[in-house]
């Protein structure tokens, strides 16, 4: 079933085409991730899809009877309303149930038993449950609290916490994982892969795209391309998409040569030229203009020298009231470290980040900085600069050139280009590039000052992916010292060899390895940390022990049909697992048959 239709639509901005002609279908159960680079256009095509903007052209339409959730990377709300209102605005009565109990839950008031025997009547309890398990992952407790006071990352909690309650059968949402720990978002993925309504994201996350998704969509050049499978899929197929095309712009252009000459030779006397040829000719002509796929962002700056101290960390403890966020921490950091910082929202990361540059004052303790240590701070806040300021502007002020890995000086406009700002957009005003743009040159003003300790805190926010992969590569040799706040697990295993860990009141743990390792090794903690099974006390009706031991022994054993049944289980699962493997590897293998790849995709969730 067909919940979702674009039809020839098309978006542009200025003189700029953002995406022209596209069609677009999104089907029950459908699962889709939508992946381009900054600025090519995903959040508007989302905004056009959602409804929230209409298309220069073409048409979009929603089944009837099929409803669309969408969440935004910033979330509008009715700033008067309270958390209550917000979460619970949708006209469901269900919903509507549940608020009314809320409120007169808090409220302890005389509706109480109204609001039990509404509840009652709607069958409602197990929908309370799982609206409480939404609101106690995503911390939202303080239901009379205005939507005026909330901070960005409450906000964004809020909006999710308003569509996944409100069940819609198909959800929009974009970078769902910005703000949100490493906990909360395991729990979103699960909860995504598991139900049933159809979804689209836009993601950088690339652990979240695989497992909470089963296709993949590219936004390239204002062009959609559709892949069935997961993300290593979708890598293989565009590096052969793009080799193909190269190959095709390389034969048009030559073609285009022959047709040049025979457009420019006058027609002979009384004659004229084909219109079939001249029509050919022109799209031959829109091939051959064609950019070969060469959008590789080339991270390779000069890193200043590091001497024998780096920073020494002593007692360092901070305290906001009666919250204590780092307490008696000490560290000595030595050359290449490269350390993870991990923790729930709240628990102090960026505040020990600010305390180590020195932006923060701390309670006690001191943080003994060497003399050839400089600091490279990719922080969270949003980028500085006046509203009539120009790109390459921006960067002049850091640095008229700038010296690259290899010893080459380069001018301030070559560096842009080496992060993907053409001359054309150096010039552009900095308010009119897009959130992922602005980010790309935020980490831009940071490298070119040549730190030596480089410190990220969520780096990954409104990155694309293919600008994450080249950035991974750089960090990856980065002689220096790095120290790295994410979200992004994948972006975290590939990066880093120990953890801080804030555990909460002040505590923080140094742990050998990285999010993966960390991961595992909680879960065996967990494992051991199970009690034994409650002993029953002993008898006093003067039963002997042995006699309940036998009595209780004889209860537990299965019974003959039960016994069947797990053993039916258990080669079912088996054969199911060997069907999986074989459409995976059907899918991984590729075909031309479009309606055979989507079989196969429907069919391993099915078996899922």
């Amino acid at each position: 079933m067909n919940y979702l239709s674009a039809e020839a639509v098309s978006k542009s901005f200025g003189d700029r085409w953002l995406f022209k002609n596209l069609s677009f279908g999104i089907s029950r159960g459908e699962k889709i991730a939508l992946v381009g680079l900054n600025g090519s256009g995903k959040t508007t095509l989302l905004n056009v899809l959602a409804g929230l903007m209409p298309p220069d052209e073409g048409l979009v339409s929603v089944r009837k009877g099929v409803t669309v959730g969408y969440l935004g990377q910033e979330p509008v709300f009715e700033e008067t309303k309270t958390v209550l209102d917000t979460l619970f605005s949708a006209q469901n009565p269900s919903l509507q149930a549940i608020k009314f109990y809320e409120a007169s839950l808090a409220a302890d008031n005389a509706h109480l038993p109204e609001a039990i025997e509404r509840m009652d009547a709607l069958k409602a309890w197990d929908y309370e449950v799982k609206v409480k398990q939404i609101l106690g992952t995503l911390g939202i407790r303080e239901m009379d609290q205005p939507i005026s006071q909330l901070s960005g990352g409450q906000r964004k909690r809020v909006a999710m916490a308003r569509v996944l309650i409100e069940e819609p059968d198909l959800l929009i949402m974009d970078e769902p994982t910005n703000h949100l720990d490493l906990e909360t978002i395991e729990w979103l993925e699960n909860a995504l892969a598991t139900q049933q309504q159809a979804l689209l994201l836009v993601s950088h996350d690339r652990y979240f795209l695989d497992r909470a998704c089963n296709q993949i969509v590219e936004l390239d050049n204002g062009k959609l391309f559709r892949y069935q499978g997961n993300y290593a899929y979708f890598l293989e197929k565009k590096a052969e998409r793009e080799l193909a095309n190269a190959a095709e712009i390389d034969k048009a252009k030559n073609l285009m040569r022959k047709e040049l000459e025979w457009m420019r030779r006058q027609p002979k006397a009384r004659g004229t030229k084909a219109q079939y040829r001249i029509d050919a000719f022109h799209e031959l002509k829109d091939k051959a203009s064609q950019k070969k796929t060469d959008s590789a962002l080339e991270l390779s700056v000069k890193t200043t020298r590091q001497g024998g101290k780096i920073i020494e960390v002593n007692q360092l403890s901070k305290s906001f009231g009666a919250q204590t966020l780092v307490k008696d921490f000490s560290y000595v950091f030595r050359k290449k470290d490269r350390i993870g910082i991990v923790g729930r929202n709240g628990v102090g990361k960026t505040t020990f980040l600010n305390l180590l540059t020195g932006g923060l004052p701390p309670d006690s303790g001191r943080v003994d900085k060497g003399d050839t240590t400089t600091f490279g701070y990719y922080s969270q806040t949003a980028l500085d600069f006046r509203e009539d300021q120009r790109v390459i502007d921006l960067v002049k002020e850091i640095a008229e050139v700038v010296t690259m890995g290899n010893g080459e000086t380069i001018t301030a406009s070559q560096f842009l280009q080496h992060f993907q700002f053409p001359p054309t957009t150096q010039y552009k005003f900095v308010s009119k590039l897009s959130g992922g743009e602005k980010r790309r040159l935020q980490l831009l003003k940071v490298l070119i000052q040549n730190p030596n300790f480089l410190i990220l805190d969520e780096p990954t926010n409104d990155l694309d992916i293919a600008t994450l992969n080249i950035l991974e590569d750089f960090l990856s040799v980065f002689p220096g010292c790095l120290l790295l706040v994410s979200h992004d697990r994948y972006f975290m295993d590939h990066l880093v060899e120990h953890l801080f860990v804030f555990e909460g009141e002040g505590k923080v743990r140094d742990f050998p390895g990285n999010y993966t390792d960390y991961r595992e090794w909680l879960a065996e903690q967990e494992a051991e940390a199970k009690p034994d099974p409650v002993k029953r006390p002993a008898p006093t009706n003067g039963t002997h022990p042995a006699a309940v031991s036998v009595a209780v022994a004889d209860k537990k054993k299965l019974s003959h049909k039960e016994k069947r049944e797990y053993e039916s289980l258990e080669r079912e699962i088996e054969t199911l697992e060997k069907q999986k493997a074989g459409l995976v590897q059907r899918l991984n293998a590729g075909s031309t048959n479009h309606a055979e790849l989507t079989a196969w995709a429907r069919e391993i969730g099915e078996l899922d």
